[in-house]
């Protein structure tokens, strides 16, 4: 299955996190953040190691979903043989304030990871703006 997916992290406290060598130190506040993502080989095996505590940093989300402080709370996914990673980032990120550069290092998009104060408004974003890709 090939699509797109959008992880809802909670972060239970302010707190810095160094991401990767040229984003480096990032002050993360308490709250809820969206990271949209693509895998356009495996959904399945990209959403598991999301999951999963035992991996190596490769990507700027491993860095944020490594430290203590951050839970994946709820995982969405949209199956499609485009990639529409950029296209829902935007639509995420409209009105909401982002880490910039985060998570797009292979795009012009200016973050793929956007910042809500709690889950239940991050929740309501991410379903409407997947359902108007149906």
């Amino acid at each position: 299955m090939k699509g797109s997916y959008c992880l809802i992290i909670n972060i239970k406290k302010d707190t810095e996190i160094k991401i990767g060598k040229k984003l480096g130190f990032i002050n993360f506040k308490k709250g809820c953040y969206v990271y949209v993502g693509s895998a356009m080989n495996c959904l399945e095996s990209r959403v598991k190691r999301h999951l999963s505590d035992n991996k190596k940093k490769h990507w700027h989300i491993d860095y944020l979903l490594l430290n203590k402080n951050s839970e994946i709370e709820k995982v969405y996914t949209k199956e499609s043989d485009e990639k529409l990673e950029c296209e829902i980032a935007k639509k995420i990120i409209e009105n909401e304030e982002s880490i910039a550069d985060f998570g797009c290092s292979d795009c012009k998009c200016h973050s793929h990871l956007i910042y809500f104060k709690n889950s239940k408004l991050a929740n309501l974003k991410v379903s409407s703006v997947l359902n108007s890709f149906d």
